[in-house]
């Protein structure tokens, strides 16, 4: 699979708190970079085979400029650490921005929630319904004030009228009631949410228990859930293009055996999340374990993950 790169520049970066840094990537003299929609993301390409996606910050309007917020995680695979290693003025390739986290058109209200570093891709969708004068509200969670990324910009005049923020360490009156603030969901509002997977999980739980329906309901992937697969029977992968026939055991990936076999697959999350290295599959049964496709997708069978997904049938091939 291939996929649009672009060279741009890491014009600056700043530190938005402690462990939290924010980038702004410019294009090349000559060159441009493409729009994008509130809630898109992007890939960094950090070095040979390790590529992250990282939600876009700014509003859609704000031509010749991406802005990112990473923070740095202790359980970091190497992405994060990358990132907060790099120094202005480097020259960075980066995908073409991809949004599987839209706003709904039909939407009469926006309720945008997000928690930690999940505010990134809810704060170009506040900007852009501000800009528009569309309806919303953003709620924001953290640990501490300390912790949170962007409050001088959620402050601002345009949105802070529509924002509420809740610190884990202040007083109980502030703190987000999430049965309260969801319990009468609306036919025209639509919610969103953002941020580590204990947080979206008790958001949605809330929402759902409330009868919200599930058309209404849009969240971003923070981090996925790594299954562990110790007893996983191997399984046999064929290329179609040149018939090579790999045998993936059950301690790599269907991405890691190609890889060691020569055969490389852009990845990205690595956690079936961001789907990157989505593959048609021409026969056999995949054994779906992805956050990306939806129910309907997976039960099509026509298409997987590689880089979590594994199989029920004893071969699977691949249309690569």
């Amino acid at each position: 699979m291939t996929a649009t790169t672009l060279t741009v520049r890491l014009a600056r970066k700043s530190a938005e708190t402690a462990q939290i840094c924010r980038l702004e990537l410019e294009p090349l003299p000559g060159q441009s970079l493409p729009g994008f929609t509130p809630g898109a993301h992007l890939d960094l390409h950090l070095a040979p085979g390790l590529v992250r996606p990282y939600s876009l910050v700014n509003a859609p309007d704000e031509g010749g400029v991406y802005r990112l917020g990473v923070l740095l995680d202790p359980a970091s695979r190497g992405g994060s650490r990358a990132v907060h290693a790099l120094q202005a003025g480097q020259t960075l390739t980066i995908s073409a921005p991809v949004n599987h986290f839209e706003l709904a058109p039909q939407a009469q209200h926006h309720l945008l929630l997000g928690g930690g570093i999940g505010i990134t891709p809810l704060l170009s969708m506040a900007q852009h319904l501000a800009r528009q004068g569309q309806s919303f509200s953003l709620h924001y969670s953290a640990r501490s004030r300390d912790q949170a990324a962007f409050l001088p910009r959620l402050a601002e005049a345009d949105l802070q009228p529509h924002v509420q923020t809740h610190f884990d360490d202040g007083d109980a009156a502030q703190k987000l009631d999430l049965a309260a603030l969801l319990a009468q969901p609306q036919a025209g509002t639509h919610l969103y949410v953002c941020g580590p997977k204990g947080y979206m999980d008790a958001v949605l739980g809330a929402a759902r228990q409330a009868g919200w329906p599930e058309a209404q309901l849009h969240s971003e992937v923070f981090q996925a859930t790594v299954q562990s697969l110790p007893d996983d029977a191997e399984f046999e992968v064929e290329i179609a293009s040149s018939g090579l026939v790999v045998t993936v055991p059950p301690e790599l990936t269907i991405a890691q055996a190609l890889e060691q076999a020569g055969v490389r697959l852009m990845t990205s999350c690595e956690q079936g999340v961001c789907g990157t290295c989505l593959t048609r599959v021409l026969s056999g049964q995949p054994d779906h374990r992805d956050s990306y496709l939806t129910e309907e997708e997976q039960a099509a069978n026509d298409q997987c993950l590689p880089c979590c997904s594994r199989s029920r049938s004893p071969r699977l091939v691949l249309d690569l």
